[in-house]
């Protein structure tokens, strides 16, 4: 019956697949269509532009013909994409010095995913909203609701009821190459006028940045497009006018150094938030956080990375399986642990009833369990 489940899951995600490649290429012509980029314009451009590479007689391949038509100039990918941007600013209540409450506001950046009005943006940019608000690239203001979002990840989908709206096209980041230009837009600084747009190269690829103790994002896109206060939740593209990113973060002090979160993985998410308004990871049962190599010497761990348990749920699926504080988890299944974002990524692969062996260091002596994931706790 177990087998079956999943034959028949896996058939209803190829179908869904199918579909969504479909939806996709409607999405790109309507959106080159609205850019005045129709088909037979950009064939026509792509076959003088092989034309003139080509020796004489040499016929091009469909696969080239396809590759030369999805490729444009920064003027044309801001053209088809500006449409699918929007600005999203949000009020909320902080606290002054004298602990009393005073308004505040926050300006972000956020892609359209459909006609049905989710938009993918930063958790940051819209945690702790009291409202939020977002203005389309015609001017048109909505109220919007939190489908989902997920820190962890710094992703979020929030959903405004508007009509005619234009989805932007969502790529591979799988695809990627160091060196490949890439292109961001967003509302950087909340300047008035309409989104900002810069452009570079993806300056590296599978990147990590350590939040704070207990979080680490992975898998990030590094870039030296400015990416500005403002242009979080904003798109990352290529020259075929396609999302392989969401702009998350720019490093203080630094020039040219910023990141995106690459879409693929955000793919996973958003499918999470917009079915269930959360990400269900399988639940370990352990407070995390990255190893501090003088921690590691004191604890005489020979490794210089890991994942600290700070502290053990009682009963939770750790504690069943033998698992203690200062323990260091290295490895889930075949997948190395070097930080709480791989951990994150390895929970949302692997949902409550999968068993898994746990590699860990208890001081000097590698051990391992078989740990169950369980159901995380509403609470």
């Amino acid at each position: 019956m177990f087998r079956r489940s999943r034959l028949l899951i896996a058939a209803a995600l190829f179908f869904m697949l199918v579909l969504s490649a479909c939806g996709q290429d409607t999405t790109r012509q309507v959106a080159l269509e609205s850019a005045g980029l129709g088909t037979s314009s950009v064939e026509a451009s792509a076959r003088a532009e092989h034309d003139e590479v080509s020796p004489p007689g040499n016929q091009a391949s469909l696969a080239a013909i396809q590759q030369i038509q999805e490729t444009f100039n920064t003027v044309q990918v801001v053209k088809i994409l500006t449409p699918s941007v929007v600005q999203i600013v949000t009020e909320f209540l902080a606290m002054d010095m004298l602990n009393q409450p005073v308004p505040g506001r926050g300006v972000g950046t956020g892609v359209i995913l459909d006609r049905q009005g989710h938009i993918l943006t930063n958790n940051h940019v819209i945690d702790g909203a009291e409202s939020i608000t977002v203005t389309l690239s015609n001017g048109k203001s909505f109220p919007a609701q939190v489908v989902g979002g997920d820190a962890t990840t710094d992703t979020a989908v929030i959903r405004i009821d508007a009509p005619g709206l234009q989805p932007a096209v969502l790529g591979l980041s799988a695809s990627l190459e160091v060196g490949q230009e890439v292109i961001a837009i967003g509302h950087a600084l909340g300047l008035p006028g309409g989104p900002t747009v810069s452009k570079g190269v993806v300056s590296a690829l599978d990147r990590s940045i350590q939040v704070d103790a207990q979080t680490t994002m992975v898998g990030l896109i590094q870039t030296d497009a400015a990416i500005n206060p403002g242009n979080s939740g904003g798109p990352l593209l290529t020259t075929s006018a396609e999302v392989i990113g969401i702009n998350t973060a720019g490093i203080l002090g630094s020039q040219g150094i910023s990141f995106a979160i690459n879409i693929d993985d955000a793919k996973i998410v958003v499918a999470q938030l917009m079915e269930r308004g959360y990400v269900d990871r399988g639940f370990l049962g352990i407070s995390p956080a990255n190893l501090p190599p003088a921690l590691g010497n004191q604890l005489d761990i020979p490794v210089i990375e890991g994942l600290l348990v700070v502290q053990v749920v009682p009963d939770s699926p750790a504690a069943k399986a033998g698992l203690r504080d200062e323990d260091v988890i290295v490895q889930m299944g075949d997948e190395p642990i070097r930080n709480t974002g791989e951990l994150s990524k390895f929970l949302i692969a692997h949902p409550p009833g999968d068993t898994v062996t746990v590699v860990y260091f208890r001081g000097s002596e590698k051990r391992s369990a078989q740990v169950t994931l369980a159901e995380r706790p509403k609470s």
